[in-house]
């Protein structure tokens, strides 16, 4: 008998809202989503349609008003602050736009930080953090500070942090937005070997030809979602 793995994201009829002033803004309106293990996800939309606030329900640094959030087979909508701290540090890589770097830290003990947040033992995480710094290219740049390090390495630095505990989800919000062109293809590359390795990425842009090099892509406009092609859960295959 064949068991169906449960999705490494089962997002369910979400909301999220806000009050400015006297109005109240749904900046999620009834959001449904499945994602599920070695799946690359772009979720596009521009400014003001939502794909921040869905990221950060995501990445479990906001809580929905309504609706239901599984990650990893866990429900995490209600979880209080600390437990969505641990839960982050745990389930999620995060890749930034601005890299998050530490200036005075070297590449390896940047891609340490969280490992120390998460209490792995001092020589366990030095051979985690090196493992992901050679994962990305960077075995010799170990000692390096951010900067002596070009954009893209500084961002392969994030990514190999991003990796060091193996977590479930790789979640990219814009990684190549502070970099050019050339540079930008070529962390692109990166993240796509990723995949094909077998991590999990949901990436989130605004611009549809860093989308279009993604297994997948939903467009976000107004808090609501629309899939490329079938059904409510059924995602277009990209390129």
């Amino acid at each position: 008998m064949t068991t169906i793995a449960e999705p490494v994201i089962r997002i369910e009829l979400l909301s999220k809202q806000y009050r400015m002033g006297g109005e109240l803004l749904k900046a999620l309106d009834e959001v449904s989503l499945t994602v599920n293990h070695g799946d690359f996800l772009a979720i596009i939309g521009p400014s003001g349609s939502g794909k921040s606030t869905l990221m950060n329900v995501i990445g479990c640094l906001d809580a929905p008003t309504s609706g239901k959030y599984w990650l990893d087979g866990e429900e995490v909508s209600r979880l209080k602050e600390n437990k969505q701290a641990e839960i982050r540090n745990q389930k999620i890589g995060f890749i930034f736009q601005g890299f998050n770097l530490l200036s005075r830290l070297t590449a390896i003990e940047n891609v340490e930080l969280p490992l120390i947040y998460r209490g792995v033992p001092a020589k366990a995480r030095r051979e985690l953090a090196i493992a992901a710094l050679a994962k990305v290219g960077l075995e010799e740049r170990i000692h390096h500070r951010p900067v002596e390090l070009s954009g893209g390495q500084q961002q392969r630095v994030a990514i190999a942090r991003a990796l060091a505990g193996n977590p479930p989800i790789l979640l990219a919000d814009e990684p190549t937005g502070a970099l050019d062109t050339k540079t930008g293809k070529e962390v692109m590359g990166f993240i796509k070997e990723l995949n094909t390795l077998g991590h999990t990425i949901v990436l989130i842009t605004h611009d549809p030809i860093i989308s279009e090099q993604a297994k997948r892509i939903v467009k976000i406009m107004d808090g609501k979602l629309n899939e490329e092609g079938g059904g409510r859960l059924e995602l277009h295959s990209g390129i």
